[in-house]
Formats: C-alpha cells, sequence, structure tokens
C-alpha cells in the first residue's frame, strides 16, 4: 500500500490551500477541506446542516474556552446528551480522515489532520506561512478588499486556526515540531514550493 497524505496547516493569506489544490491536481488525487463535514455527516448519521452550522459558528468566534478537549480517538456514543456536540463533531471527521488514509492518498487543509494522522507512516505534514505584508497583498487581491479588511481578516481567521488547533491538540500552532516541512511563500512562489513537496513525497514517501 502507497497510500500518502500531505496534511496542510496554513496561515491566513500564505497561500495554502492553493497549493494543496496544485498538489491534488497534479497527483489525480482528492483534495479535503469542507468536504469532511460532508463525509463526517455520512458516517457518523449527524446531519450535515449541523455538520456545517457547527463549522460556521466556530470559526465566528475569536477565542476556543480556556480549558483543552485534546483528541484521543474517542467517539461519543449516539444515547449520549453530547453526541452532536462540538466535540463529536471534530471526533467524527479526524475518524473520517483515518480511515481515508487507509483506502487512498489525499490533500487536506486545516483540521488538524498533522495531528491526527502524526502516527500514519506517510504523512507528510506541512506548515505554509508568509510575511505580514505578503498575507496582505494577497488577501487584498483575493478578495478585493482594503488594506483595514484584510488586517482584520488575517488576525480573526489566525486567532480562530491557533485557538481551533490548541483546544484539540494541545500543542502550539506556530511550533515547528509539528511539522515536517515549513515553507515560506513570500520567498518561495507557489510552484516551487509544490516542488519541493513533490519531492519529499516521491523520494520518500511512496518509496517506503
Amino acid at each position: 500500500m502507497n497510500n500518502f497524505v500531505i496534511a496542510i496547516t496554513r496561515t491566513c493569506g500564505s497561500g495554502g490551500t492553493t497549493i494543496g489544490k496544485m498538489l491534488a491536481e497534479h497527483y489525480g488525487i482528492e483534495w479535503y477541506d469542507k468536504e469532511l463535514l460532508k463525509l463526517a455527516s455520512e458516517d457518523s448519521g449527524i446531519s450535515y446542516e449541523l455538520f456545517e452550522k457547527a463549522d460556521s459558528t466556530l470559526q465566528k468566534k475569536p477565542l476556543f474556552r480556556a480549558y483543552k478537549k485534546v483528541y484521543r480517538g474517542e467517539l461519543i456514543p449516539p444515547e449520549s446528551s453530547d453526541f452532536t456536540s462540538n466535540d463529536n463533531l471534530f471526533n467524527y471527521q479526524a475518524k473520517v480522515l483515518k480511515e481515508l488514509a487507509k483506502q487512498e492518498s489525499y490533500v487536506v487543509v486545516g483540521r488538524a489532520a498533522d495531528f491526527i494522522l502524526k502516527d500514519f507512516p506517510r504523512v507528510l505534514r506541512v506548515f505554509i506561512y508568509a510575511s505580514h505584508e505578503n498575507c496582505l497583498r494577497h488577501e487584498m487581491e483575493v478578495i478585493g478588499s482594503s488594506r483595514e479588511e484584510a488586517e482584520e481578516e488575517i488576525a480573526h481567521k489566525n486567532a480562530y486556526r491557533e485557538a481551533y488547533y490548541e483546544y484539540h491538540t494541545g500543542n502550539k500552532w506556530l511550533d515547528a515540531r509539528n511539522y515536517d516541512l515549513i515553507l515560506d511563500t513570500g520567498r518561495f512562489s507557489y510552484e516551487e514550493c509544490v516542488m519541493m513537496i513533490r519531492g519529499i513525497i516521491e523520494n520518500t514517501l511512496i518509496k517506503r
């Protein structure tokens, strides 16, 4: 079995999503982000609307609760009143990611996938970032916003991603020890980043 997974974590405006899509297109494999919500819904029997609502609601909150609910692979049973809690919705997304890794190669962006799949033998955990100014320029071009709006968007999304990651993993989002490869898209083009990731995949993971 030569299935491999590229798990991308990224700062807002760094181009991590674009790089993920480029890799998925090159290899002809699936790219997962919000698509996981539908798969987790089908697996759990919990309505897709609940997954979608939780995902949307959480992203509007600046921070998670102060304490951590580190994912340990558990699932809350249907008879529990917490079956449809946000924590269990995360648990089912994690379950789907692990099951998919046994069946196919894919690219996943966000979702704390680097932590969920840390014991999978052929996962490449990539962190993609850029300087604040580069991220600002990217967001202003992509969403056509003013500098002030882009500043707000970047601050909010990065705060959410950091809090989400720490809550579910117990680790620091920006800790380099969580990742196998860290790329600065202010220094390297998207195409160069794709080539470097491909080099590791093709010379290391696929050959195992």
